[in-house]
C-alpha cells in the first residue's frame, strides 16, 4: 500500500512539474520548485475534510495575492508608503488637509503613495501625489462600497474580499508607513504594522504619525501607550524608537526621506543581519557602532563588507553585518538611525 501511494504520489509530481514547463517555468529552478509546491498543496485538499467555505476563502485569497502582486511588481522602481486614517473625515478636516499636503510632498520626492481606495484620509492621500502615483486597495463593505474618484477605474486600484491579505499588500509594498487619526480600523493597521516590524516579521520602515493642526490624537494615543503598555513592562522602552510623531506633514516626511539618507535595505543571510548603505562609515564610527549597540551581537563584532556570496542584488553597495540575536528590534530601529547620522554630507 505504501509503495503503491509513493508511486502516486511520484506521478502527481511529474504531471505538475510537466504542467510547470508547458506554462514557462522551470520546475528545476528555485521558484519553480516553489510553484510546484504550491499545486501540491491545492491537489491534496482534495484528499483532506476541508469543507466547501475553507476551500473558497484558500481560492479567493490565493486569487487575490497573485493579482495584487502582479499589479505592484509593475512598479518596483519607486519607493512607496502605505497611508492609514480614517475614511469619515471630512474634506475640510485639518487631518484632511494635513493628509492630502503630506502626500504631496511625498509624490514630489519621487514616492507612489498606497492608501485605501475610499473616502477621508485615503482619499486625501490620493489627491496629494494625484492618480498616476497611487495604488488603492478597497475592501468590499455593506457601507464602503465604491473607490473615491481620484483611483476609481485606475489599473491600480485592487479589490479585496479579505482583510487579511489587503493588510498584507499594504506592508508587502511599503518603504514607510504614515497614519492619521482613525477608528478601529486605522489602529488595527498601525498596530499590527508595530508587531510585525518589533517581532521581525516585517522589514524594519519608518512609521510616522500625523494630524491637522490643533489636534490631540497622537498625544492622547502616546500617552496610553506609555502608561498601560510601557509601564506594566508588556513593550520595551525601545518599541517607541518604532514609531515618530510628527509636528507637521513637511516634518513627516523629512523622517521618511530621512530614514534612507544613508540605510538602504536589510535582509538575514543565515544568522547575520545584512545591513546595505549607500557610504561606508569610518573606522571611528564603526567603533562607535560597536560599543553603542554590543547587545544586538550575539557573537562576534559589527562589521564592514561586500556583498556575501549569497547574496543576488545590490551587490554594489557596502554592507554593515553582524550576527543579530533576532531580538530588540526597536535597539536596530535605533542603530539604523546611527548609520543614516554617519551617511553622505555628515559632519565628521
Amino acid at each position: 500500500m505504501e509503495s503503491a501511494l509513493h508511486v502516486k504520489e511520484s506521478q502527481v509530481q511529474e504531471a505538475i512539474e510537466q504542467l510547470v514547463r508547458l506554462t514557462g517555468g522551470d520546475p528545476e529552478s528555485f521558484d519553480g520548485s516553489l510553484i510546484t509546491q504550491m499545486v501540491q498543496t491545492c491537489l491534496r485538499m482534495s484528499a483532506d475534510t476541508h469543507d466547501t467555505g475553507q476551500l473558497k476563502l484558500i481560492n479567493s485569497s490565493l486569487k487575490e495575492m497573485w493579482y495584487a502582486y502582479r499589479i505592484f511588481n509593475e512598479y518596483t522602481e519607486s519607493r512607496k508608503i502605505s497611508i492609514f486614517g480614517s475614511a469619515r473625515t471630512p474634506d475640510d478636516h485639518p487631518d484632511y488637509i494635513a493628509a492630502r499636503e503630506f502626500g504631496r510632498v511625498m509624490g514630489q520626492a519621487g514616492w507612489m503613495c498606497i492608501t485605501g481606495a475610499g473616502d477621508g484620509i485615503m482619499k486625501a492621500g490620493h489627491e496629494g501625489p494625484k492618480r498616476a502615483a497611487s495604488f488603492g486597495l478597497s475592501i468590499r463593505l455593506p457601507f464602503e462600497t465604491t473607490a473615491n474618484e481620484v483611483i476609481e477605474n485606475d489599473p491600480k486600484l485592487i479589490n479585496f474580499r479579505y482583510f487579511f491579505t489587503r493588510k498584507l499588500m499594504f506592508l508587502t509594498h511599503a518603504h514607510a508607513v504614515a497614519s492619521f487619526p482613525g477608528g478601529y480600523g486605522t489602529q488595527d493597521e498601525l498596530f499590527e504594522t508595530l508587531v510585525l516590524i518589533q517581532t521581525g516579521k516585517s522589514n524594519i520602515i519608518p512609521v510616522v504619525l500625523i494630524e491637522g493642526g490643533g489636534g490631540g490624537y497622537w498625544e492622547h494615543w502616546e500617552k496610553y501607550v506609555q502608561k498601560n503598555l510601557l509601564d506594566n513592562n508588556w513593550i520595551s522602552s525601545e518599541d517607541q524608537s518604532l514609531y515618530f510623531i510628527a509636528s507637521s506633514p513637511q516634518e513627516a516626511a523629512d523622517h521618511v526621506l530621512g530614514f534612507y539618507r544613508n540605510y538602504h535595505s536589510s535582509r538575514y543571510v543565515r544568522e547575520k543581519l545584512v545591513i546595505r548603505v549607500q557610504q561606508r562609515v569610518s573606522e571611528e564610527q564603526l567603533a562607535s557602532l560597536n560599543a553603542d549597540f554590543a547587545s544586538l551581537v550575539r557573537e562576534g563584532r559589527i562589521e564592514q563588507s561586500a556583498a556575501l556570496p549569497e547574496e543576488e542584488d545590490h551587490l554594489d553597495l557596502p554592507r554593515i553585518i553582524f550576527t543579530h540575536t533576532r531580538s530588540h528590534l526597536g535597539l536596530v530601529r535605533r542603530l539604523i538611525d546611527r548609520i543614516n547620522e554617519y551617511g553622505p554630507d555628515a559632519d565628521d
